[in-house]
Formats: C-alpha cells, structure tokens, sequence
C-alpha cells in the first residue's frame, strides 16, 4: 500500500496550498530560557523547555553552557563564548515576540555581563532570575568570585529572583535556619533591586512542609506558600522547574502571586509523580507530563 502524503487542511483548499491571512492566525504565549544545558534532561535547558510545553507555552532557549552531567551529578562543564550567547539571543529576539526570561546558569561573569548588556534594553518583560551557583551533587556552577557580578549587574534587571537557602546564604553571608531569618533575607535579597524575592524554603531542617517566602518590594508584603514535603531523592532540577513554572504563567499574564502559587501546586504533582520512577543511579528528575502520562 502506497503511503498518502500528510495532508494539513490549514494549508490546503481544492488542492492547492494557501496561507491563511496572518488576521486569523493564533498566537503562541512564548517564554525564552537562558541557563546551561543539561545532557540527562532533568535540570537546566531540557528542564525548562519540559516545563513550559507542560504548561501551554512555547519554549526558546538560549544555551549559555553545556555539561556533562547525570543523575549522579556533574562531570565536566564547557561554557559557551558570550559573543556567541548573544548572537542567540539576538536571533530570537529580532524574529519572535518573548512573552517572560528565565534565567539559569550563567557561570561566569563575562557571560553574566554580556548578557545583562543585552537585557537591560528590554522593556516589559519579565525576567526570572534563578541564581544557580551549586548542583546537587555539590559542583559549584558560578565561582565566588563573581557573585558581585550577579548581585550589581543583573538582578537590579529582575522582576523576580528565586534562590534557595544555600544561595542565598552565599549572596548574603550569613545562614537562614528558620522561617524568621527567611522573611528577614527575603527583604534583604530585594535591596539588590529586583522587584520581587521568592525565597525557597525546601532546605530548612526538621520540617515536613517545603515553605518558601514571596517578597514583594513596591508594597512590602509576603506571601508564604508551603506544600508537604514528598518522600524521594528525584528532586535533579526541582529548582529549575519552579522557575520555568513562574515564567510560563508570567508570560501568559498571570499576576506574581498567582505564578508562584501554580507554580508550586504543578511542581508539587510532577515531584509526586516522579516518585514512582527510577531512572538512573542517583537524583532522578520529576515529572514534567504527569498530566498526560499518568492518564
């Protein structure tokens, strides 16, 4: 039996292709991720691009480092030129609308120069910054010496940062073991100048909820989000996913609070679903499609 070409009635009427007028054309809500990449798929890049597809977005990256990694952590790094970041980023900006940034692994400060040269000619788009420093495993993925480059040059472009307890203790020098020293490093984390802080919660000692801290900077308020803590070591790129998360629903116009909020509720659901796989040897990722393949 001879295979019949693919067909698509979008295209074709009576056999001869026509292009709908652009009038009627749907739009995509487009969010752009600019982090490491990640070859075993559970954090970084392949992370974020999972989590906006899962989330009704369509996902553009830009590659700022590959590595070597996998469930039992990171074996080699190899950054990218930070001309060539930018010829990517340029590419996709001068052709396609970007609806929110999220922002991941940098690990240098050249990059994180170069890229904030870039970003701070945008407008109104809001750009997540999720200050990678540390992989599970231990591997520093951004040297001490050039958070001085993360705090001045890029967070003051934020509309929201998202470290966790350990990050933030190195951005800010001191260490947070209760939720009292998380408001209180919440509201100091924002002086660098982002508009908002979520600090996340998840390392805190001897609690059963993982609780994170949302400081927002134009009316001093907080918001806690707490979510019980799931029994499992497939936690390889939770971070990465609560970040991408936010940024979907930012960029399909969702106010702060509500992202963070259904942030945390799809991120709890894919650690949850995750639980029941094994992959690999070590910290196995969530998952990100539980929606479909766990039908």
């Amino acid at each position: 039996m001879t295979q019949q070409p693919y067909k698509n009635a979008l295209f074709e009427k009576e056999d001869e292709l026509y292009r709908v007028p652009l009038k009627n054309m749907r739009t995509y809500h487009t969010a752009l991720t600019i982090a490491g990449s990640d070859c075993s798929a559970g954090a970084g890049i392949q992370a974020d691009l999972k989590t906006f597809a899962a989330l009704g977005c369509y996902g553009m990256s830009v590659i700022t480092a590959l590595t070597a990694q996998n469930t039992q952590g990171v074996q080699g790094i190899y950054p990218v030129d930070p001309d060539f970041i930018c010829q990517q980023f340029t590419s996709i900006l001068s052709d396609i609308p970007i609806g929110a940034i999220k922002i991941g692994m940098l690990h240098n400060a050249q990059i994180i120069s170069a890229l904030s040269n870039k970003l701070k000619h945008l407008a109104n788009i809001p750009i997540v910054i999720d200050p990678v420093m540390v992989a599970k495993d231990g591997s520093p993925l951004l040297e001490k010496s050039d958070l001085a480059a993360l705090k001045t040059q890029l967070f003051p472009l934020a509309y929201l940062i998202t470290p966790n307890i350990p990050e933030a203790e190195l951005l800010l020098g001191y260490s947070i073991s209760n939720r009292n020293e998380m408001q209180k490093a919440a509201g100091e984390l924002a002086e660098f100048s982002s508009k908002a802080v979520l600090l996340k919660g998840g390392h805190l000692p001897d609690e059963d909820e993982s609780t994170d801290c949302l400081y927002l900077a134009d009316t001093h308020s907080y918001h806690w989000f707490a979510r019980k803590k799931i029994n499992t070591r497939n936690t390889h790129g939770t971070g990465c996913t609560l970040s991408a998360a936010i940024t979907a629903f930012l960029a399909q116009d969702y106010d702060l609070v509500t992202a963070v909020k259904q942030a945390k509720d799809y991120l709890s659901a894919a650690i949850a679903a995750g639980s029941a796989y094994q992959l690999g040897q070590g910290m196995g990722p969530v998952q990100h499609f539980y929606q479909w393949w766990e039908r």
